[in-house]
């Protein structure tokens, strides 16, 4: 997966490389779909998400620049496979995720992993954790409607977002930086993503 999805479409991070090879893809899809769990495409997990395709994870973890030192903040953990990616990077990551039933079960996951020391947080990750900012690096698993300032403002000095925005149907993964009190924005690559739910999001789970 790594020599032939990863390495070859770009991705140079040798500490990204690396995570994505620690971290066993198929403890995170369901049962049911585990021998295409190193395909370079993404899975569906149920309740309306999917984990991401292998080199949208590496891009984005590249995009987000975490070193060692680095708290994170994740907006849509799900089934928590880019979460052990993201613990393999950093020296903190806060997990959120929306959807009950994920939260579970990528709790359950992390743990098969023996990834222990995050905890995913069920609520509204669009509005981030502020009573744990500033955060180093932020990665949303989600599409918005647009780049929360919730979340930018949550970011460290020096500080990236990364995150999908646009419309429903087609978005740009876009980088944030923060300088001071002023947001950079780099417009990368057109994705398509679920919804991202909440106050910063789309309504609802429904609309």
């Amino acid at each position: 997966m790594v020599s032939q999805q990863l390495e070859a479409r770009g991705i140079q991070d040798e500490r990204v490389l690396r995570a994505m090879r620690a971290v066993p893809r198929e403890l995170f899809v369901p049962t049911a779909l585990r021998e295409f769990a190193y395909e370079d495409h993404p899975l569906p997990i149920g309740h309306g998400a999917t984990i991401s395709q292998p080199y949208i994870v590496a891009r984005m973890a590249e995009l987000a620049q975490i070193k060692p030192t680095d708290r994170v903040l994740e907006v849509g953990a799900g089934c928590g496979y880019a979460t052990a990616v993201l613990a393999e990077l950093a020296a903190q990551v806060h997990a959120i995720e929306i959807v009950p039933e994920l939260c579970d079960c990528g709790t359950t996951s992390l743990h098969s992993a023996g990834v222990k020391e995050v905890e995913i947080l069920c609520r509204d990750g669009s509005a981030g954790l502020p009573e744990h900012a500033p955060f180093d690096a932020i990665i949303v698993w989600a599409g918005a409607p647009r780049i929360p300032m919730a979340l930018a403002e949550q970011l460290a000095d020096g500080g990236r977002l990364v995150i999908p925005a646009g419309e429903r149907d087609r978005q740009y993964l876009q980088v944030v930086r923060r300088d001071g009190d002023r947001f950079q924005v780099q417009r990368v690559t057109p994705v398509r993503f679920v919804d991202l739910v909440g106050r910063e999001g789309w309504a609802s789970r429904t609309n």
